[in-house]
């Protein structure tokens, strides 16, 4: 007799469910067993979650900074306290090691610290005097309903990027999670709910292009945030756009990390590893191309790499010396799989080969060993493309100027990351690249939840990075107030426009 699955709903703010039409599979990547189905949502349940938002956003809006504050305090003392079995929630959904899931709500977890601030961050300018009796102040307001839709990989970090500081400044948010791993995103939701946040102020809807279109075209959603491919994040752009949102939209990544000859080489080698292939490589912030500046510099890079690539420990996801786990589904195990083809094809020296990994007792999981290849050119396709998957690609430059223009004549601009020993090097090379983020001897940078996350070029879409004050900025609009309090009577004098005082 066959088990019945176990079905993943909506959150909506009155605790209703609705009936699904079509349903998604929900996979164990460990496995390759199917676990849970989730029901791919219609317009018609993205019409309720935003009625129910449109008569819960005002009060909350009017609820006073200090007090959403309280909300946001909570919740992080929930999240600490749930931190283990989220972790192993999103592992058996995702795939990734229980450290790196952790680690994905912990980094969610700081944006929503942030939040706790708000009250702060949401003061306004003042300027007394700024003609006879005229004072100038401004106001930061909430857009009113704001959408997210966010990407299988970072399942708790994303969201919590978004609706923290939409929700934090006064927003309703409505979340619309990938469909690969949505299991977090409600149980956040959940949390939510119980740190005190208003019915109908925080919504989870499910669903695949149809819901992610309704969420586009809607009325009454003014804003929307998005994570995932370029693509995608370019169509998400373009169409919220037409419909008169505001829209971010952060879309894919090539990122390098430039490897100068005076570079400590072992310490190199070793956060290059973490950041090629940690959680197998599917996040925007991997680093899938390492550059060694000079033949000399990469065959030293080169000879380190291949003995610490081959001492990687792939296994399941509970497995606690496991540097990373299997990829989220089977079909994006096989898309990984024939770009390393493609790599052969293209030339490429295929050092080693991870396509065939079998994990005994798993044999049916989702694996890809690590692999790296060497003399990858730019002209090649698996150099302009996202593998998104735990290959490592070494493009080999002569010179500094070289190994500056790789990254900033990308298509993509995420992230680049430099090694080296001398500051000068690394001021110069820091203010000419074309790239979004930047690290020095850092190869994952990530801005802090106090700076800002965003991509330049196709990795980003939009005038707003993610989170920090740019965040802020992005989840309201300013208001500026001219006002006049005359001495006298109504006749005093005649009213002077600052600017002609």
């Amino acid at each position: 007799m066959a088990t019945q699955l176990r079905d993943i709903p909506h959150f909506f703010a009155d605790g209703s469910s609705s009936p699904a039409e079509r349903f998604g599979d929900v996979f164990n990547p460990n496995s390759g067993d199917v676990q849970a189905r989730v029901g791919l949502g219609k317009p018609a349940d993205l019409d309720r979650a935003v009625a129910l938002a449109k008569a819960a956003q005002p009060a909350w809006a009017a609820t006073n900074p200090q007090r959403r504050a309280r909300v946001m305090f909570r919740f992080k003392e929930l999240i600490e306290q749930n931190m283990q079995s989220l972790a192993e929630l999103l592992s058996s959904e995702h795939g990734k090691v229980i450290a790196d899931s952790r680690g994905d709500i912990q980094r969610g977890l700081e944006v929503i610290e942030f939040a706790c601030g708000i009250p702060h961050a949401l003061k306004g300018e003042y300027t007394v005097g700024a003609g006879p009796g005229i004072d100038v102040y401004s106001m930061r307001q909430p857009l009113g309903i704001v959408a997210g839709i966010t990407p299988f990989n970072f399942p708790a970090m994303i969201p919590m990027w978004m609706f923290g500081v939409a929700i934090a400044v006064g927003n309703a948010f409505i979340l619309k999670p990938s469909e690969r791993d949505p299991s977090v995103p409600v149980r956040l939701a959940e949390l939510m709910r119980e740190a005190g946040l208003p019915e109908g102020i925080l919504q989870v809807v499910h669903g695949d292009k149809v819901m992610v279109d309704a969420i586009l075209d809607h009325k009454d959603i003014a804003a929307v945030s998005f994570v995932g491919s370029s693509d995608i994040a370019h169509y998400v752009y373009q169409r919220g756009v037409a419909a008169g949102k505001r829209v971010q939209a952060m879309g894919g990544a090539k990122n390098h990390g430039i490897i100068m000859p005076d570079a400590d080489m072992d310490q190199a080698v070793d956060e290059i590893c973490g950041a090629a292939f940690g959680s197998a490589g599917e996040r925007c912030m991997a680093l899938p191309v390492v550059v060694p500046v000079g033949e000399d510099t990469a065959d030293r890079l080169r000879a380190k790499l291949i003995p610490a690539i081959e001492a990687l420990r792939v296994g399941v996801s509970t497995d606690k010396d496991a540097h990373y786990g299997p990829v989220v589904t089977a079909m994006h195990k096989a898309k990984i799989e024939n770009y390393i083809q493609m790599g052969a094809d293209e030339g490429a020296e295929l050092v080693i080969d991870g396509r065939g990994f079998s994990l005994q007792g798993h044999e049916q999981g989702f694996f890809v060993g690590p692999t790296l290849f060497d003399h990858v050119t730019p002209t090649m396709k698996t150099y302009k493309e996202e593998i998104f998957g735990p290959v490592l690609q070494i493009v080999r430059a002569k010179t500094f100027e070289e190994a500056v223009a790789l990254p900033s004549e990308h298509d993509y601009g995420n992230g680049v990351a430099l090694f080296t020993r001398n500051g000068h090097v690394a001021r110069e090379f820091t203010a000419r690249v074309q790239v979004g983020m930047v690290g020095i001897n850092v190869p994952i940078p990530v801005p802090v939840a106090y700076h800002s996350f965003g991509g330049w070029k196709r990795s980003g879409f939009g005038d707003h990075n993610q989170y920090g004050m740019e965040g802020v900025r992005f989840y309201t609009k300013v208001k500026t107030v001219t006002q006049r309090w005359p001495d006298g009577g109504a006749g005093d004098s005649a009213f002077i426009i600052p600017t002609f005082g």
